[in-house]
């Protein structure tokens, strides 16, 4: 089935949103409005999903959207998905993202085909504490760290400040600002407590590296893999005294001053030994939680050389102005043959699935 073309949809989540606007806003081909004369025309930002839909359709595939409100029908809804592929780009159910992973359990269950990590893949990632146990069992070198919940120690490393405090279940930057890098007991109680209040989630406690964060994309399955060229978030740009760390306002809020002075860029000034200690930490890392099709691996590169992974991110965001996209660029693919090879991907998992199962049964 790889090359035919293909029916596939778009499964999304949305939440405490108008249905009526979400559903103008998902207009594929939007009737183009006359300008006026003299007048300057705002651009519109498109959604990842919208670049995703335009690439499907110029590479000759059936597109179509397919959305998860939060409410069961929706999930009914899917049960009757006749596409041939379903391109996966929820990130939770009804706003809880620590239901990720059994969204795609259920596709699983539909046995529906679908693009990038699967349910285990996703809970290894999400489960941040586990992630790292994985990671130092197989030798790949990670912050130590400990975890807390309510007065109870989970898990504890001999750490030493200044330790970065974080929800153990979020991912996206979330619960994450110049407040998270501590130095003594005091801020440490409190951020733990803000933690616990704030996200109802066990706070993971690292210790705090030092220097450049760099992002590995990787595309592939199993063993056959390859990472993209290595992305860098440059954080040297924040104001003396605030924390280098890829913070909420730093990844999102475009308004805030640490958005406007960081940004990605493919990662410079990387001599050939670093480059592939990088890349062959982030490819280990991507193994060890099985992650399949596409993936991100975040990195801390120490300034005597070490290498930390920081977290795994299964299914990373896709759009065109994002480090995955720029990684692939930077590799020789333009957006659309990226989302083309991640949909050939997908299915050549199924097609050497069922050819596996059809030898075993002989």
């Amino acid at each position: 089935m790889i090359g035919a073309k293909l029916k596939i949809a778009l499964l999304y989540d949305l939440w405490n949103e108008d249905p009526v606007a979400a559903a103008a806003k998902e207009d594929p081909v939007p009737a183009p409005k006359p300008r006026k004369k003299g007048k300057k025309v705002k651009k519109v930002e498109k959604t990842d999903r919208e670049e995703i839909f335009e690439a499907l359709a110029k590479l000759g595939h059936e597109p179509s959207y397919f959305e998860l409100d939060g409410r069961p029908t929706s999930l009914h809804s899917l049960s009757r998905c006749d596409a041939d592929l379903i391109f996966n780009l929820t990130e939770s159910f009804d706003g809880d993202d620590t239901k990720e992973m059994n969204v795609v359990a259920y596709v699983d269950l539909l046995g529906l085909r679908y693009t990038g990590a699967g349910p285990h893949s996703i809970f290894l990632s999400q489960d941040k504490s586990v992630a790292k146990k994985i990671f130092a069992f197989h030798g790949i070198k990670t912050p130590f760290f400990a975890t807390s919940y309510r007065g109870r120690i989970e898990h504890a490393h001999d750490i030493a400040f200044p330790l970065i405090v974080k929800p153990g279940w979020e991912d996206g930057s979330i619960g994450i600002d110049e407040g998270s890098v501590v130095k003594n007991i005091k801020e440490l109680m409190e951020r733990i407590q803000y933690i616990q209040d704030e996200f109802d989630s066990p706070a993971l406690i690292e210790e705090y590296i030092e220097g450049r964060e760099i992002y590995a994309g990787i595309l592939g399955s199993y063993e056959h893999t390859q990472v993209l060229p290595l992305v860098e978030l440059d954080l040297s740009r924040l104001p003396e005294g605030t924390p280098k760390i890829a913070t909420y306002d730093v990844k999102f809020e475009k308004n805030t001053e640490a958005y406007k002075l960081t940004k990605s860029q493919v990662a410079e000034d990387l001599d050939e030994e670093t480059t592939k200690r990088l890349s062959e930490t982030a490819l280990a890392a991507y193994r060890a939680l099985k992650l399949r099709d596409y993936g991100r691996i975040d990195m801390r590169l120490a300034p005597n050389g070490d290498v930390y992974v920081i977290e795994a991110n299964p299914n990373p965001w896709l759009a065109s102005r994002q480090e995955f996209a720029m990684a692939a660029k930077a590799g020789g693919r333009s957006y659309t043959e990226l989302i083309g090879e991640i949909v050939d991907l997908a299915m050549s998992r199924y097609l050497n699935a069922g050819l596996s199962n059809a030898v075993a049964m002989r």
